[in-house]
């Protein structure tokens, strides 16, 4: 800018001042600003004061968290047990009673809880449909079927075999086999036909051992 005369020269001079002291504020804001942070950083160590570090730091050395092993060798025992623990070649015609529909029933239980359990007087809590099944299948299912439901503690299930209509020579291939298959089991007290309500000739009501393994 050009300067006329010396109030040019003095307005110049107090620009200049003016911005020097604008810088210096804000010079002196940075560095107000720069201590309270140190301040602030600073502060748990001037608070605690000065720190000894630990020769031996005492840490718990961890180890991972490891997943349950699995009881594959229970499941397997199991297994075995089941297959083993049922035979076909098991003649069960002299532990029924010769009725007219060949009820079932372990020593030390009496005629009155056959019965009782013809009659209905347990209700039917789970059922077992074997229809469709090979013998060595229903084998199986029936003998997984059992046990289970001794596990959760039912009292009376129903077994389905089949009348046998579709086999060859309509003869029931199941019947026979499902009551030879029951007696074999320690959780089974007793078995009936079921009424013709519940399924005939066709199925069979057992009852099983209480969970606490007491004789009903």
């Amino acid at each position: 800018m050009r300067l006329h005369d010396l109030s040019d020269l003095a307005a110049v001079g107090r620009r200049l001042r003016e911005e020097q002291q604008r810088a210096a504020a804000e010079a002196q804001a940075r560095r107000e600003a720069a201590a309270r942070q140190e301040a602030e950083r600073t502060l748990f160590s001037r608070s605690v004061g000065r720190i000894t570090p630990l020769r031996q730091p005492n840490l718990a050395q961890l180890q991972p968290l490891q997943p349950p092993p699995l009881p594959v060798q229970h499941w397997l025992d199991e297994e075995r047990v089941l297959l083993e623990s049922i035979s076909d070649d098991f003649d069960v015609s002299t532990l029924l009673d010769t009725d007219d529909q060949l009820s079932f029933r372990r020593p030390g239980i009496g005629v009155e809880i056959t019965r009782r359990l013809r009659s209905g007087h347990w209700s039917i809590q789970r059922q077992l449909d074997l229809h469709g099944l090979r013998v060595d299948e229903a084998r199986q299912a029936l003998g997984e079927f059992i046990r289970l439901a001794h596990k959760l503690g039912l009292r009376c299930v129903r077994v389905v075999h089949g009348k046998g209509l579709g086999s060859p020579g309509k003869s029931p291939v199941l019947k026979g086999r499902v009551q030879s298959w029951l007696v074999q089991k320690k959780e089974v007290l007793a078995f009936v036909q079921a009424r013709p309500i519940d399924g005939g000739a066709g199925a069979l009501l057992v009852l099983l051992q209480p969970a606490g393994g007491r004789n009903a």
